[in-house]
């Protein structure tokens, strides 16, 4: 699944490491969801979703 997790991120000036403390999250979850490696759950999805508010949709991007 493609996402903008990377980009949003530099967004906010934020690295892994915070973007995964405010996600309540390890880096190296981070890093797995941005390189394509690990999909979010749900619950996870829609938390990353309110820090960069905007819907899931806009975020994640079916690429099937």
């Amino acid at each position: 699944m493609k996402n903008r997790i990377t980009d949003l991120r530099a967004e906010q000036g934020w690295t892994q490491a915070e973007l995964a403390q405010h996600a309540g999250v390890s880096r190296q979850t981070i890093n797995a969801i941005e390189t394509g490696k690990f999909d979010p759950s749900l619950p996870l999805a829609f938390r990353l979703a309110k820090l960069f508010g905007l819907k899931i949709e806009e975020i994640f991007l079916n690429d099937q």
